[in-house]
């Protein structure tokens, strides 16, 4: 009876190891995906060109803007819509019954929705060190220092409108969602070094790249005409004719590194 018993409590652990993650712990992996392996180091306090941090505004609507987005099935995240609205004095006359009107605009991209995010930790080769020991007779040390100034652009990868507003968002939505400091434009200066150093045994030559990571993001935006409806003395939105448009762009990590070492 005590081996059977046994028996069952061994089947119970292996089905528990086989069942899949939970949802809790299939977040905390899925989150953990934009976590920087151990070879992306930062240069931030050794970079020789001063970066300036790409901090995005966050514009948040005002009482009465955010009353009128409520109303609508369409969301609206564009920031500068956002502060448009904001700053909009429309106000119609409290005695003007029966008086409609509308005001347009313009075509505004109203939201962006990411779809497919992911790190290339080698975006773009940015240096190169190496060291001959071959014909040495002790272990010598191969140290990172940056050749020449490199600089790494981020940038849409198709054609849509309006570029700068849905720049602005993915940068926003990609930030939001991996937590990396990205930027569209990062310079590493020349002579930047990194304490981080590798060995070259005897009878090796060693070969030290430095690569720019960056961040690919897809997803898709959602485009429509922008009116101010009036009607006596009320206001609300109202938007026309919604289209939508994939879309993906690269964003580097700023002052950031990737580094891969190789013995020859």
């Amino acid at each position: 009876m005590k081996i059977k018993w046994n028996i069952l409590v061994i089947a119970f652990i292996i089905t528990c190891l086989l069942l899949p993650p939970t949802t809790s712990e299939a977040k905390e992996k899925k989150k953990n995906d934009f976590d920087m392996p151990s070879h992306v180091l930062s240069i931030s306090k050794e970079n020789t060109f001063p970066n300036a941090n790409e901090d995005q505004e966050v514009v948040e609507p005002s009482e009465f803007t955010k009353s009128m987005i409520d109303e609508l099935k369409v969301p609206i995240e564009n920031p500068d819509l956002i502060k448009l609205l904001n700053e909009t004095s429309i106000k119609p006359s409290p005695i003007s019954f029966g008086y409609r009107g509308s005001v347009f605009l313009g075509r505004w991209p109203l939201h962006y929705k990411s779809t497919e995010t992911t790190v290339n930790w080698e975006y773009q080769k940015i240096n190169l060190n190496e060291l001959n020991n071959i014909g040495g007779d002790t272990v010598q040390k191969l140290n990172y220092v940056q050749q020449s100034q490199s600089e790494i652009k981020g940038a849409l990868t198709n054609k849509i409108s309006k570029p700068s507003d849905v720049k602005r968002m993915m940068l926003l939505k990609a930030k939001e969602k991996t937590k990396l400091p990205l930027s569209y434009r990062t310079i590493i200066g020349k002579n930047t070094k990194k304490e981080n150093a590798y060995n070259v045994p005897v009878q090796k030559y060693g070969q030290l790249t430095a690569y720019a990571p960056a961040l690919s993001e897809k997803g898709e935006v959602t485009f429509g005409e922008v009116y101010i409806q009036l009607k006596g003395s009320k206001k609300s939105l109202e938007i026309k004719n919604v289209t939508k448009q994939g879309i993906g762009a690269w964003i580097p990590i700023h002052d950031h590194i990737s580094f891969s070492f190789q013995l020859k």
